[in-house]
């Protein structure tokens, strides 16, 4: 990650985040705030802020149609990502945890197997993105609900529309003629 120094017209200084290429597919990589509660914004922690060293990527055979290439050249990708030994903060890990997704194991690692693509590297940058939609799905929060109440004319309409479909129903049914 490099940090540049720009200078702006107005005589400030603004920092320039430059991201290695293989996260974001080479566009600048913006952090992105989420409203955590009313008033109240987080940082959203994604696939850039997790040091390289805690993801394991391993290089494997493709399955499916590909002739000869399929047989010979290893790029599908199989992406580790260990969260509960990850620097991931406290709340990001339980929250990861809790994810009912088939790709989280029960000893809590995160397996992604990439093979949508014929190279390596389009396949790592496929397994990174799956991993960084994970992150942002497990650290979405909605908005809290409000309890609402009907009004008298709604509660009023829903009684009467009982009680014509009672009567509808009341007059079904067998006819005594005496």
């Amino acid at each position: 990650m490099g940090h540049t120094p720009h200078q702006s017209g107005s005589g400030s200084t603004n920092l320039i985040v430059t991201v290695p290429e293989y996260r974001d597919q080479g566009d600048l990589h913006q952090r992105q705030h989420t409203q955590c509660s009313h008033h109240v914004f987080c940082l959203m922690v994604r696939v850039s802020d997790i040091p390289e060293s805690q993801i394991e990527f391993s290089a494997i055979r493709a399955s499916g149609p590909g002739g000869q290439n399929v047989n010979k050249v290893s790029t599908a990708i199989h992406l580790r990502f260990d969260v509960k030994a990850s620097s991931l903060p406290e709340t990001v890990k339980s929250k990861l945890l809790e994810l009912r997704d088939t790709r989280i194991n029960t000893d809590g690692v995160i397996v992604i197997k990439a093979q949508k693509f014929r190279s390596q590297e389009k396949n790592k940058l496929e397994s990174l993105k799956r991993l960084d939609e994970l992150l942002q799905k497990s650290q979405y929060t909605d908005k809290p609900r409000r309890k609402t109440h009907p009004s008298r004319s709604a509660v009023r309409k829903r009684l009467d529309s009982k009680k014509k479909q009672g009567s509808i129903k009341k007059n079904r049914g067998k006819v005594d003629d005496y």
